[in-house]
């Protein structure tokens, strides 16, 4: 019998408000479990988290450096092992997946689909020596699909903190399980992603982190608590769609590969802003100037991510908000991916940063977020005026489109 009194919910959702939900929620998610699979007793509930990105906006892809947190939303899975090593998944809204044992392979009809995030998570793991039994687990997610808060990075996270926990005592490095979510997201599902999602949604909290080696990653935590500096953290939902962008997201890392082949080498990383203006007139030619101005923004962006951790462990929150700024900046003026000059008339992302910027003060900033074009704004206001942000941005993008959420300490965990 799951005893849910044991689990201390404010300690996993931060905010009174957060966590007085969660009871009813894990009672359901245990009841889906056992009407999903009848006879079989759950046996365990794990928790993976979504994630903010704070600074860094599209530098892990070229190996930078990035700030980012993980939210109180979050992935839960109700789970039970298996003795015949078949995987069973039930996601809330996605249905069944079943994963025969021995079947791990890359399968080109399951492109962008769930059972190819779970295949690839169970793959990359078993490839680095975990070979895990197999297990029955129902799943449910507040982590909002496209507000830019990372949901399928927090479901790989899920799958590999479920096997971590059901069969390693949760020893699996939130490194590695990082990495294995990439692994997944990237050969199995079909998106080119950076590693930047999985690796807050994995390690937890507010991390620094440096991708000059993306197979060993440097991680630090960042100790600080923004509540206490009296901000609030808002993520608003613009509502555009997503689609026919695909092409968009993609020439970012392509047009910064462009500069970085040209200078003779694979990724911005170890590209110079010297590198870059000794070279122009062979850059551009080359390369056109919109992917000039874009590996500035990285070797600025990089830099960026890490003076804000630097002021964020120092208590300068002024400092960092002013980085804010210069991040948001930097990603509208040089990055350009607030939106695509292939419809100038849709224009969601900038038009909530214009509002944003109308109504925040001088001790409050704002930024697009994530992959940018028609996704999510960060703001980080006075909790004071925190309230007043939201009915503001949700009248211009509807009921709910801007969420007030906190900074969790954890990643991927054992709830029970």
């Amino acid at each position: 019998m799951m005893d849910l009194s044991r689990i201390d919910f404010k300690d996993i959702y931060y905010t009174d408000e957060a966590a007085a939900s969660q009871p009813e929620r894990y009672s359901r998610a245990i009841e889906e479990f056992r009407r999903t699979f009848p006879g079989t007793e759950p046996e365990a509930i794990f928790s993976a988290p979504g994630r903010t990105e704070i600074g860094g906006n599209h530098t892990d892809h070229q190996h930078g450096e990035v700030l980012a947190a993980s939210i109180n939303r979050d992935a839960i899975a109700v789970a039970a092992p298996r003795e015949d090593n078949k995987v069973n998944v039930l996601a809330e809204g996605f249905g069944m997946t079943e994963i025969l044992p021995g079947e791990l392979d890359i399968r080109e009809d399951e492109k962008g689909t769930t059972a190819a995030l779970i295949r690839g998570v169970l793959a990359g793991l078993k490839d680095e020596g975990y070979v895990s039994g197999g297990f029955d687990a129902y799943i449910t997610s507040d982590v909002l699909i496209g507000a830019g808060l990372s949901s399928s990075a927090a479901f790989e996270t899920l799958i590999g903190t479920i096997v971590s926990g059901l069969y390693y005592n949760m020893e699996i490095d939130p490194v590695l399980i990082a990495r294995k979510g990439q692994y997944a997201e990237n050969l199995f599902f079909g998106k080119p992603c950076g590693l930047m999602d999985q690796m807050a949604c994995s390690v937890g909290s507010l991390v620094y982190i440096d991708f000059e080696d993306p197979s060993n990653p440097k991680v630090e935590k960042v100790e600080c608590d923004l509540d206490e500096a009296g901000l609030a953290l808002c993520i608003t939902d613009t509502k555009g769609s997503h689609a026919d962008l695909t092409d968009e997201y993609a020439a970012i890392p392509g047009e910064m590969k462009k500069i970085a082949n040209a200078l003779g080498h694979d990724v911005l990383r170890n590209v110079t802003l010297e590198d870059i203006v000794s070279n122009i007139s062979m850059l551009r030619s080359e390369a056109g100037d919109r992917a000039v101005l874009r590996a500035i923004h990285f070797i600025n962006e990089t830099i960026r991510a890490r003076e804000e951790a630097k002021a964020l462990k120092g208590g300068d929150i002024e400092a960092f908000l002013d980085i804010v700024r210069q991040s948001g900046n930097s990603s509208f003026k040089y990055l350009q991916n607030v939106y695509s000059n292939r419809d100038i008339t849709s224009q969601n992302v900038s038009l909530a940063l214009a509002v944003s910027d109308s109504i925040t003060g001088p001790s409050e900033a704002s930024r697009v977020h994530g992959g940018g074009f028609a996704g999510t704004i960060q703001a980080f206001v006075k909790k004071e005026n925190a309230a007043r942000y939201k009915e503001y941005m949700d009248r211009v993008f509807g009921e709910g489109a801007c969420e007030i959420l906190a900074i969790r300490r954890y990643g991927g965990i054992r709830v029970l």
